[in-house]
């Protein structure tokens, strides 16, 4: 299909809002005392606890996509997935026989579900709390990889629905959702974000993908505002997911092609998924006419890895 056209007049930041828009979301995590996990020091006992409580209809719900293993506009690089099964004679002859899975995928690409690490991003030569850019090389990361989550991260999940708010299926490539879009999806739905949730944020990206095909979503996403990162700061939100890259595209602040991976990655130490399946969870929300429920998000134990492919699930 040919590429989306972006809305015409988009808000945008210039560096230095940016960059002092960065410096206020640090200062503020630094205050949330989240300097060792980053923001997963929010999710304490008692609040994992609380999400247990949670679970009313015992349904459980997958975030994630199926992996794509075919070349498509916005997935270049598609996972190789690689089965090797007995020979022939084999296949019919007694005794014990083994058929195997080999399998290699690109995590950070704009296809598939991924966790993103707090050692994904660097920015002005640094990592996340202020740990050198130098800790990371070609053999991994020595400080803020994914094994951060190894025990898995559990907690109260949140969706939003900006498009069902605005009356639309989807958000078109190019546009924001603002954090007045963030307030007013928890007014209609009749939910509040609140500390150590999982927030996740339908921008319809896998819907329209689905009923117009796959375009170069490099290029052109819908996602976050920068400025509506500070809502996740407000609120101290844990983690945060989306069905796009959480980032819109062409970036709202010249120079810095993803500013929400900046700010809350790199400001604020809070874990992003990347490309989730949003719909069967919006459709079993808005069944149940709840908008909370427990999520449970389990990434590979990859040492020293800048993110993992994962499969959330809620249960309602």
């Amino acid at each position: 299909m040919t590429s989306p056209t972006p809305p015409a007049e988009q808000p945008r930041l210039t560096a230095d809002e940016f960059r002092t828009l960065h410096e206020r979301l640090r200062a503020m995590a630094r205050t949330a005392g989240n300097a060792e996990r980053g923001a997963l020091d929010q999710l304490t006992p008692e609040r994992v606890a609380a999400a247990a409580t949670e679970v009313r209809l015992g349904l459980t719900v997958s975030l994630a996509a199926e992996i794509q293993t075919h070349p498509a506009p916005d997935n270049p690089e598609p996972a190789t997935h690689r089965i090797t099964v007995p020979a022939l004679e084999d296949l019919t002859s007694d005794g014990l026989h083994f058929a195997t899975d080999r399998f290699a995928m690109n995590v950070h690409g704009d296809a598939d579900s991924h966790l993103d690490a707090l050692c994904h991003v660097l920015f002005d030569g640094a990592l996340y709390g202020g740990v050198p850019a130098s800790s990371i090389g070609a053999d991994g990361a020595r400080a803020l990889a994914v094994e951060l989550a190894a025990d898995g991260i559990v907690g109260r999940g949140v969706l939003l629905d900006i498009p069902a708010l605005r009356g639309v299926p989807w958000l078109e490539p190019g546009d924001h959702v603002t954090a007045e879009d963030l307030a007013a999806a928890e007014a209609a739905q009749g939910v509040r974000v609140g500390p150590g949730d999982l927030l996740f944020v339908r921008v319809g990206h896998r819907r329209r993908r689905a009923e117009l095909g796959a375009w170069d979503a490099s290029r052109a996403r819908a996602g976050l505002h920068p400025a509506a990162v500070a809502f996740l700061a407000e609120r101290r939100v844990a983690v945060l997911g989306g069905d796009g890259n959480n980032d819109t595209a062409p970036s709202a602040v010249p120079g810095v092609g993803f500013p929400v991976h900046v700010l809350a990655i790199n400001a604020m130490g809070v874990h992003l998924m990347d490309y989730l399946q949003l719909e069967e969870l919006t459709a079993a929300c808005a069944r149940a006419g709840r908008w909370s429920f427990l999520c449970v998000v389990a990434p590979l134990r990859l040492p020293a890895a800048t993110g993992s492919p994962v499969n959330p699930i809620a249960v309602l």
